[in-house]
């Protein structure tokens, strides 16, 4: 009898432990699964507020300072568009086309104190209406000075009534894997945003496309949709990229971010504000990233650099003394490991300009002058179309004394490959250049149909019809 009634006493005690346990699991799930807002207890004992003093930094790194200049000439971008809107059978039957209102956000720099704005192509693309906020909360119309697709930057400005905080431009090209950054911008429409992380890396290509390289600023810090246009600045406040693109599976922030130098963007908006357009250079090669394997085929006992495998036709590299075999290591003293990094310092240069390019040639060092020559490749959006002004051997390929070669398709004529074409005619106007098929381009209006003329090498021409957006 003692023992049932000790296994009895046993039994309930482990129901009543088992049971609280239970309980207190519960709790614990529910807390895990939900935001719950709680009211302040009392307070049982006297409780004294304590302002901290303490360090805020990071490895003996202060962030406030240059989160404290960089957060106020920030600003909140407004894009207002009229776009095409699904058809109904009412608009069928009406013979109408039904258009509708889309808003984009992003960000933009404030980079004079008299309202300069610089930020990315995709974020005012398509304007109808561009609108900034700053970060007092006013308001203001902004007008478009200049936009690039290719290098993804756009100018802007606004007319304030008073001078305006400003983000000073710091050097990319000394800016260093490892080195702490903050990314400054308005993610998911939350205004002054801070985030801070390292420089993962120097000029990435996210294209992995010859005739469009790329050459971003690699970061860890936060950057979601919402950040485009907005500013990577250093420690000490200077602006070193804009906040551009993210790499990601799921479309937010995963840990990679990307950002146009800010050497880059500072030539492309001194071209906006001096010439209305974008001067683009080049050097005039065509080669191949150094390494171990194909150093040695290639019998150089350099592991580091750009080997030049091709010197382009009439360029400044064809008129200087640079010659097919040599490794060019660095330009003007910084050094060049990867292509992309030599396409980046290049497009911080306008045509005209003159590079010391330190080479290799026979396993001894020399420096040799380059004249940048002007960049005849141009992406036109109106078209879809990456073009470039014919050579003298491709004007003796195609059996033409003028004309345009198509050299790369984007939107939606990039699922066609018209790389063995060249546009010899736009309606009635014959293609001598580019400059041509520009001004045709002028006068063309939304929804205009255009008929385009091509040749092929085979000889055969073809003609298409190509509606403008």
């Amino acid at each position: 009898m003692k023992t049932f009634i000790k296994s009895l006493g046993m039994a309930i005690l482990g129901g009543i432990v088992a049971l609280g346990g239970y309980q207190l699991i519960q709790n614990e799930s529910n807390e895990n699964a939900q935001i719950v807002e709680l009211q302040a207890p009392q307070d049982i004992l006297p409780v004294t507020p304590v302002s901290y003093t303490g360090n805020t930094s990071i490895a003996g790194v202060d962030f406030t300072e240059a989160a404290e200049k960089t957060v106020h000439s920030v600003v909140h971008v407004i894009n207002k568009t009229v776009a095409r809107a699904p058809m109904s059978m009412a608009d069928v039957w009406a013979g109408r086309v039904p258009y509708r209102e889309a808003i984009g956000t992003g960000s933009g720099v404030i980079i004079t104190p008299d309202g300069y704005i610089i930020t990315n192509n995709h974020v005012i693309a398509n304007s109808n209406h561009l609108q900034v906020t700053l970060n007092n909360n006013k308001s203001y119309k902004a007008t478009l000075i200049g936009a690039d697709e290719e290098s993804d930057i756009a100018l802007i400005k606004i007319e304030a009534d008073e001078e305006l905080p400003f983000v000073p431009f710091g050097d990319s090209n000394t800016a260093k894997i490892g080195e702490w950054v903050l990314a400054v911008g308005n993610p998911f429409n939350l205004t002054s945003t801070v985030t801070a992380g390292i420089i993962s890396a120097k000029g990435r290509d996210l294209e992995a496309r010859d005739s469009k390289i790329q050459s971003f600023i690699q970061t860890d810090a936060a950057v979601n949709p919402g950040n485009s246009g907005g500013a990577l600045v250093n420690t000490r406040g200077e602006l070193i990229g804009i906040n551009t693109a993210i790499k990601s599976q799921t479309g937010s922030y995963i840990g990679y971010s990307f950002a146009v130098p800010s050497n880059n963007a500072r030539k492309i908006i001194e071209d906006f504000m001096e010439f209305g357009f974008v001067q683009k250079g080049m050097l005039g090669i065509r080669g191949t990233d150094l390494n171990g394997v194909n150093s040695t085929e290639l019998g150089l006992n350099s592991t580091d650099g750009i080997y030049v495998a091709e010197i382009v036709e009439d360029s400044g590299a064809a008129k200087s003394d640079l010659r097919k075999g040599d490794v060019i290591t660095a330009l003007d003293g910084v050094k060049i490991n990867k292509f992309t990094e030599l396409a980046g310092y290049i497009k911080t240069k306008n045509p005209g300009d003159v590079v010391q390019a330190e080479i290799i040639r026979n396993n001894n060092l020399i420096t040799i002058p380059i004249t940048v020559s002007k960049n005849n490749t141009v992406t036109i959006p109106q078209i879809e179309m990456e073009l470039r002004n014919l050579t003298k051997e491709e004007k003796k390929q195609f059996d033409v004394k003028q004309g345009v070669k198509i050299t790369n398709t984007i939107g939606k004529l990039s699922r066609y490959n018209l790389s063995d074409y060249i546009v010899t005619k736009v309606n009635d106007t014959e293609v001598g250049d580019i400059d041509d098929i520009q001004s045709v381009l002028r006068n063309v209006v939304p929804n205009e149909t255009l008929l385009i003329q091509m040749k092929n090498s085979k000889g055969e021409i073809e003609r298409f019809r190509y509606t403008v957006d």
